[in-house]
């Protein structure tokens, strides 16, 4: 299962996200032999880490730690060696643990699979993924949420803080199971009346509503600006879809922006306007309308049905020799 989030998005939800580093401090260091030293009851070491700075693998053995920077932890003593003939461990942070970035990459793994293993089984995890490459904001939100939690309980057991994520997180999952929060891919009741996404806009003349209901399947249509200027002098063109690809048949052209409702596509109309009456539109501003056909089936409904049917039951009991009687 792939990853549903990424460091950018773990940050985002949780800022205080590196108070959780997870590498504990080692003390109590002393001389073992000349310019090795050893620290007792150190607990597990997998990774040595000397003011932040991972020092790489372990040595085979006590003996081997013989030069700088290199280490040896001793699991039969519980105790770890470190090398270091310039300065004394007494002196640097000393930290056991596992590298922060390499922790959240796991973690973010754990989470998406958490995240996968919690949601129903009929949402379809492939349309998660938007056309720019990310996965969609609830999804990212709360596996973001789920990864934060698995940081900070593992730090902190008790943490008040975990349990906040870990109750936000699980509303997201009841909402999204239950259908009561709407993904990006999913086709509302009002999709027929075109989501509206600014692509390249530079003026303060937009795009503000749209009326009707779209009459196709699906179409992501482009609304461009071919002249520049205010209501009554800008102008705009329209394109759909046609048989080889999305935006490519000019279903308008060049008709003035007159700030009422206007033809779009396929029974769609839009509306133009601005902050002011001088508002003025820039030739090239462009806009995408997604749009989904008013019959499609919706798929997140507020309101759900049972099919029911209905038949006729008549009642019976048997006779002496077994047969039917109505």
């Amino acid at each position: 299962m792939p990853t549903y989030i990424t460091s950018r998005d773990l940050k985002d939800a949780f800022p205080n996200l590196d108070e959780f580093d997870t590498k504990k401090p080692i003390y109590s260091w002393v001389v073992d032999s000349g310019s090795r030293y050893i620290s007792h009851d150190s607990g597990l070491v997998t990774a040595l880490f000397v003011d932040g700075s991972n020092q790489g693998s372990a040595q085979a053995n006590r003996a081997a730690v013989d030069a700088n920077g290199e280490w040896f932890y001793d699991s039969a003593i519980d105790a770890v060696y470190y090398y270091n003939d310039t300065n004394t461990p007494e002196d640097l942070l000393m930290e056991a643990g596992e590298d922060f970035a390499t922790l959240k990459t796991r973690v973010m793994k754990d989470a998406s699979d958490y995240v996968d293993s919690k949601l129903d089984s009929n949402l379809p995890r492939e349309q998660f993924l938007l056309k720019d490459g990310t996965y969609d904001y609830l999804i990212r939100r709360l596996t973001s949420l789920i990864a934060a939690f698995f940081l900070v309980k593992g730090k902190d057991p008790t943490s008040e803080i975990a349990e906040s994520l870990f109750e936000e997180a699980t509303m997201h999952i009841e909402d999204l199971n239950s259908g009561r929060a709407k993904l990006s891919y999913m086709n509302t009741g009002d999709a027929s009346k075109g989501i509206v996404r600014q692509i390249s806009v530079s003026g303060n003349l937009n795009i503000v509503d749209t009326r009707g209901n779209y009459f196709g399947s699906y179409d992501r249509l482009k609304v461009i600006v071919t002249t520049g200027g205010a209501i009554g002098t800008a102008k705009y063109s329209v394109f759909a879809k046609d048989d080889d690809t999305l935006k490519n048949n000019q279903v308008v052209t060049d008709e003035v922006i007159n700030g009422d409702y206007q033809d779009l596509a396929a029974g769609l109309q839009i509306r133009f306007q601005g902050s002011s009456d001088s508002s003025t539109a820039t030739q090239n501003d462009e806009w995408e309308i997604e749009v989904t056909g008013l019959y499609e089936e919706v798929e997140n409904a507020s309101v759900r049905s049972v099919r029911m049917t209905r038949k006729d039951f008549k009642q019976f009991y048997r006779g002496k020799n077994g047969s039917r009687i109505y």
